[in-house]
């Protein structure tokens, strides 16, 4: 190298690599400090309540379809988004997505027991407003809003709360 380089960067290049312990533990606990405070952010966000959102009326069946005691499947909003239509009464319509909040097993209706059952790990759902009766799920099952109309029964959104 250049000797007045040396003079004008006096870097002394086995030094300059070298971490010192506390240097080290200090990078470490702050580190470890935004990791704890991410989780408590993430914690936090997933208790928010999302409430409802709307999408476009889509016809899913119609009322004939739909045994009473019985159930209905359907896709909604997207093709992908696997749903169920129940008519636990004559007349009274009930619309919940198809996939557990516990691991997205597919979930089906227990007419006799009244209640909708994830068979992949054991949980129950509540027929009335989709809570959660037993098992490893942690939040209820998202209501489609359904609205009948004659013999059509349309969804309007999804409520997540």
């Amino acid at each position: 190298m250049d000797e007045k380089l040396k003079l004008d960067f006096p870097i002394d290049w086995e030094e300059d690599h070298y971490v010192s312990r506390r240097e080290f533990f200090k990078f470490v606990t702050l580190a470890s400090g935004g990791l704890a405070m991410g989780s408590v952010v993430l914690a936090v966000w997933s208790q928010v309540p999302r409430g409802d959102r709307s999408f476009e009326r889509v016809l899913i069946a119609r009322a004939g379809e739909v045994p009473v005691g019985g159930s209905f499947e359907f896709s909604y909003p997207r093709p992908t988004d696997l749903c169920i239509l129940i008519q636990p009464e004559k007349g009274k319509f009930i619309g919940f997505s198809r996939r557990c909040t516990h691991l997205s097993c597919p979930v089906e209706y227990q007419a006799d027991q009244h209640r909708i059952y994830c068979p992949c790990h054991n949980g129950a759902f509540s027929l009335e407003d989709g809570h959660v009766l037993q098992g490893p799920p942690a939040r209820p099952l998202p209501r489609i809003k359904i609205q009948v109309e004659g013999d059509q029964v349309f969804a309007m959104g999804v409520s997540l709360t």
